[in-house]
């Protein structure tokens, strides 16, 4: 027991320092988005009916690191300041996929064929259910105003808004990441650990039933963008298919209960269909098409971009991450505590 317990912390932190310096970096770039584009900016694009909307709200939400919970009450408002119904799902649908913080995560752990596929996926998948909703949705009763643009002289310094942007990106992200993070890296490391070798290509085989059950785990889960992909390489380590651990990359952030719940309240039962339909779909699709891809051109999707970041380096990173994580915990445990 003491050696299965060992060998469980020493794969929670080499992955842990893996992604390390990814995600710190992920992280800065995710502030520096927040500081850069307004909501206000957002919500003057996804108005008006035709695809051109559909496009900008899937493109805005890729970088943009919200989580499935994270994102709603983001795309409510945005549906409420004049962005359609379809313009919405667009948003809904690319944006807890990936994110920043989760591109380069998905890079140090899985590679760079994934970290390509998995943004463009999210992509496909946001403007696919987008359309979905304007071809077959009901048309909302009527179009919400946009407030006007803000007086850009009414708008802070630059320097408050770079430490604002700092703020969201070292303290707001981590905290709200922390938690499905390290549960993630827990997860990973016990299959890790306690897993055969080949046991996913043994029990569940390879093609389309294997990504059916890997969508029926993702789809009413909560699992962060990047809380899953130490998951999912724990995964393709142990022998499950490339493509059916991007069922659950996709799947686990793109859809919860909660999400799901919120959706058909706000924007009908038809909406919320349609949304799961093309997250179901999609992300079938997109499994399908990447085994076939890896099969054919034999790519190795497990990467070792680590070995060109020295250990020193990844370990430090490491600890910055978990005194940021530390901080986080504290900051959601004072905001909490009754005063």
């Amino acid at each position: 027991m003491p050696d299965l317990l060992r060998q469980i912390a020493v794969d929670f932190w080499a992955v842990f320092a893996e992604m390390s310096p990814y995600l710190l970096f992920g992280f800065f770039v995710a502030g520096l988005l927040s500081m850069l584009v307004s909501r206000k900016m957002v919500e003057r694009h996804l108005g008006g009916p035709g695809v051109l909307p559909l496009f900008k709200a899937a493109i805005f939400g890729v970088p943009l690191p919200l989580c499935s919970c994270g994102v709603i009450p983001v795309s409510m408002s945005l549906h409420k300041q004049g962005a359609s119904k379809g313009a919405t799902i667009s948003f809904l649908l690319s944006t807890p996929q990936t994110g920043v913080d989760s591109i380069l995560v998905t890079y140090s752990l899985l590679g760079p064929v994934f970290a390509i596929f998995r943004p463009l996926v999210a992509l496909v998948t946001g403007v696919v259910g987008g359309v979905l909703v304007n071809l077959f949705g009901k048309p909302d009763s009527a179009a919400p105003a946009v407030d006007p643009p803000s007086d850009r002289s009414a708008d802070p310094t630059w320097t408050r808004r770079f430490i604002d942007g700092m703020e969201y990106a070292f303290v707001t992200l981590p905290r709200d990441i922390g938690k499905p993070l390290l549960l993630g890296l827990a997860i990973a490391a016990i299959i890790s650990a306690l897993t055969p070798d080949d046991f996913f290509a043994e029990k569940l085989g390879h093609g389309l039933p294997a990504m059916l059950v890997m969508m029926a785990v993702g789809i009413p889960i909560y699992v962060c963008a990047s809380a899953s992909v130490p998951v999912a390489a724990a995964l393709i380590l142990k022998g499950l298919s490339p493509g059916a651990a991007l069922v659950f990359l996709m799947t686990g952030p793109a859809t919860n209960a909660a999400g799901l719940t919120t959706i058909w309240n706000a924007m009908g039962r038809r909406t919320a269909l349609l949304y799961l339909a093309t997250v179901a779909g999609c992300a079938l699709a997109a499994g399908l098409l990447l085994d076939a891809l890896v099969s054919r051109m034999q790519i190795e999707t497990v990467s070792h971009v680590h070995q060109m970041i020295p250990p020193t380096v990844e370990n430090l990173a490491a600890l910055v991450l978990l005194a940021l994580l530390g901080y986080g915990f504290y900051t959601r445990y004072r905001r909490r505590k009754p005063a």
